[in-house]
């Protein structure tokens, strides 16, 4: 069984515009893939279907199926907000594209990691305090207690971005979702920020789900890709394939404009 099934899935507006049509794909545990497209290609509304997080007034069609080990297998569309609750953070947790408006403004970072440490492993007082060290560590901040202490404006775009991946990885997922995590960020933050994903997804186990509209980026991180184009499904395949033989029109369009732009393709040309 797949850690996530994704079969037919719609998503359309409170108007009953279709913003997702018909999207469908698995995830094996441990396994990769990205969703990359242009803007408005219906990605971040995937993902937010996933989690039962879709905004107010948007409603999921289709089959999500979530299968994490240890917990009860789940039909994420029409599942109320208790049993999501039950799965979020510890079957699949999602880092943000933008970590100052995911992060709390008023909480302090120690305090906002905490929290999720502290539910998962049952922490209290020294014990809570050294583990969120060891959470900042882990995603190699330097001064960790200093970070703890700060607001998130306080501290640098990477950096928030390092905390936020310590948040979502407190209740060791299953599932990563990781939401244009980068775009953010500047070049040389931005490959130290992929590099570290890449670390703490492997060494941990996890699937990941990584949606950006860089094709170099989705390249460097999973190994099968999904391409989106007005809420559709164009193409899909094993990375290497979709960038040396691309057989749909916006697919191949993608992959030229990413060989302008960005020579990291040229290591996976046959």
């Amino acid at each position: 069984m797949s850690l996530l099934d994704v079969t037919g899935l719609g998503v359309r507006s409170g108007q009953g515009r279709e913003l997702v049509s018909d999207v469908s794909f698995t995830l094996e545990a441990g396994a990769r893939l990205g969703l990359i497209g242009e803007s408005g290609s219906g990605k971040s509304l995937t993902a937010l279907a996933i989690m039962g997080l879709l905004p107010t007034g948007m409603t999921a069609s289709g089959s999500v199926v979530l299968d994490a080990p240890g917990l009860p297998r789940t039909q994420i569309t029409g599942a109320t907000e208790r049993d999501l609750n039950g799965l979020r953070g510890r079957a699949v947790t999602v880092v943000f594209q933008e970590p100052l408006t995911a992060l709390d403004p008023l909480m302090r970072v120690g305090r906002q990691l905490a929290e999720p440490l502290g539910r998962r492993h049952g922490l209290r007082g020294a014990a809570l305090r050294r583990a969120v060290v060891a959470a900042l560590e882990e995603v190699r901040l330097t001064e960790p207690d200093r970070i703890a202490r700060a607001y998130p404006h306080e501290i640098s775009g990477g950096q928030r971005q390092r905390v936020a991946i310590a948040m979502a990885l407190a209740c060791e997922p299953a599932l990563l979702i990781a939401d244009e995590p980068t775009t953010a960020l500047d070049v040389t933050v931005q490959a130290e920020v992929l590099a570290l994903l890449d670390g703490l997804v492997s060494a941990r186990g996890m699937a990941l789900l990584f949606i950006s509209h860089d094709l170099a980026v989705i390249s460097r991180i999973t190994d099968h890709v999904l391409v989106l184009r007005d809420g559709r499904a164009v193409e899909a395949g094993a990375v290497r394939d979709i960038v040396n033989a691309p057989r749909h029109p916006y697919t191949r369009s993608l992959v030229d404009s990413a060989r302008e732009l960005d020579s990291p393709l040229d290591r996976i040309t046959l």
